[in-house]
């Protein structure tokens, strides 16, 4: 693969990707979005999505991404939190059913089959011990892309895995570090999928950026002198999937 993947003589792709459905997204994170002229990935989960379906449809029509965050949230149940639904008792089959139910309940709720998907917690296992399994696999067979959480690494797009895309933490962390990632992602042409939960003006809050943080980092990343091509989890991760093809040929 010679030269950069991305449009436009861009030197790094960046997404802006948040979990979990929450409110705030809507009532803070996607109005700095609109205002900017910015497009972002949102995770969603059935039954938070259900209850604000009509600002769900807004944001689609928008051009904002909705993707799959699961069925039921499942994580380890090394948190506290998590008694129920643990991963350590899943198999493969009954995440991949899981996961074809929330597609299709996705699908109901807004016309859309998700085309990516974000592993909860960004563990990506299920069951314990010899009988453990990644479900990696699962994911690469009904999804475009699978997003991770809190991983140490840029994804470079010759040789990322697109079943399990590096997502890097931006809840919490100052502007001018967010910046740094992106800057050390752009010397290596790379691309930065920032993950977020919350939008909230307390920033002391936990797994929370604020408005004018979010909105600071879309002006950076829109301003055509620093060289970003800012995009959805999926409109990203297509073109990094056709670049791979066209080098394998």
């Amino acid at each position: 693969m010679n030269g950069s993947v991305w449009p436009d003589g861009k030197q790094v792709a960046v997404s802006l990707s948040f979990d979990d459905a929450r409110d705030s997204q809507l009532d803070q994170g996607v109005p700095v979005l609109n205002a900017c002229g910015a497009k972002g990935t949102f995770y969603l989960n059935v039954e938070r999505a259900t209850a604000r379906a009509a600002d769900w449809r807004a944001a689609a029509a928008a051009g904002h991404e909705l993707g799959n965050h699961s069925l039921r949230h499942s994580c380890s149940g090394n948190f506290v939190w998590r008694v129920a639904n643990v991963l350590e008792n899943y198999t493969q089959e009954g995440m991949e059913e899981e996961l074809l139910i929330a597609n299709q309940q996705l699908t109901n709720l807004f016309g859309a089959v998700p085309r990516t998907f974000a592993y909860p917690c960004g563990q990506t296992f299920v069951g314990r011990g010899v009988g453990r399994q990644s479900y990696v696999p699962v994911v690469a067979r009904h999804f475009l892309a699978g997003r991770g959480f809190r991983d140490e690494f840029y994804n470079r797009p010759e040789f990322v895995d697109l079943a399990k895309v590096g997502g890097t933490e931006m809840d919490g962390v100052p502007y001018d570090r967010l910046i740094a990632h992106i800057e050390r992602a752009a010397a290596n042409g790379q691309w930065v999928v920032l993950v977020g939960h919350d939008v909230l003006l307390d920033e002391t809050r936990r797994q929370t950026v604020t408005p004018e943080t979010l909105r600071r980092l879309c002006e950076y990343c829109l301003d055509s002198a620093n060289g970003v091509w800012l995009e959805t989890v999926a409109t990203v991760a297509e073109r990094v999937h056709q670049a791979q093809m066209n080098s394998i040929e």
